[in-house]
């Protein structure tokens, strides 16, 4: 990984658009920090399409798209979008209705089976807000997991034929061909009519862990806060570059020599 200042000025300056992710890359420790929220607005300012891409639940996602400097929401690792614009909600979904509802059930025996198989695990506290994965917490809202759990979970969601991924908090799990780069060129292409196999190069993705891993390998100018480092013997396609500081304040970092 290069330090985030080698990326060239040319890349910067023909840059069309921001995608993010929020926990641990956006936010610290938790926390949405005022510098942080003022650094996107400040891309948005700067003419740049922003869109956060989030292991984070649909109601979030609402509230996100509605009221933060976005352009639109990628949510619960690429299992919807969400765009506000001109006064309307715009939503989609990777799986109709009744395919949610089935996997949902699934999701649901699944979870029992997590919760007795691995001590200290819980679900987590935003599952309620969930409309397509399965969400447990090993170290949000409880004491941290060792690695050896936290394998666990993944491969009892694997063993039941779901996807699951690691982020800086929870592993999430689902059932379904998709991620969040899949939902991204959906996103971009439906909205934007942006092909974004053409245009990936005018686009910086900036993430933090394993569940960033798609987008970390698509884009050319992927970056990673500084505590991306912690999941580096986990990544197979790290970023390209990285920033000096952590989380929020390497979000700060990327959008300062973005609009320099």
């Amino acid at each position: 990984m290069q330090p985030l200042a080698a990326m060239p000025t040319a890349v910067r300056r023909a840059l069309r658009g921001v995608l993010f992710d929020i926990d641990d890359t956006l936010t610290t420790d938790g926390k949405l920090t005022a510098s942080a929220y003022g650094a996107l607005e400040t891309l948005q300012t700067a003419g740049l399409l922003t869109f956060a891409v989030t292991g984070r639940p649909a109601g979030w996602c609402d509230h996100i798209a509605r009221m933060w400097p976005v352009d639109g929401v990628v949510g619960e690792n690429g299992a919807l979008y969400f765009r506000y614009a001109d006064g309307r909600m715009i939503q989609r979904y990777h799986h109709d209705d009744t395919a949610r509802a089935q996997n949902r059930h699934r999701l649901d025996a699944l979870c029992e089976r997590i919760l007795a198989s691995v001590p200290g695990c819980a679900v987590a506290s935003d599952q309620a807000y969930r409309d397509a994965d399965l969400a447990i917490d090993f170290c949000e809202d409880v004491p941290p997991l060792p690695p050896g759990q936290i394998a666990r979970i993944v491969a009892l969601f694997e063993k039941a034929g779901a996807t699951a991924k690691i982020s800086s908090i929870h592993v999430n799990g689902w059932f379904g061909e998709y991620d969040k780069l899949s939902m991204v060129r959906r996103l971009l292409g439906e909205q934007f009519g942006c092909d974004l196999e053409r245009e990936q190069s005018r686009f910086v993705f900036i993430g933090d862990s394993p569940n960033d891993e798609p987008m970390f390998g698509f884009f050319n100018h992927a970056v990673g806060v500084a505590n991306v480092r912690n999941f580096a013997a986990d990544l197979t396609l790290p970023p390209r570059y990285v920033t000096r500081a952590e989380s929020g304040a390497g979000f700060v970092e990327m959008a300062a020599l973005l609009t320099g």
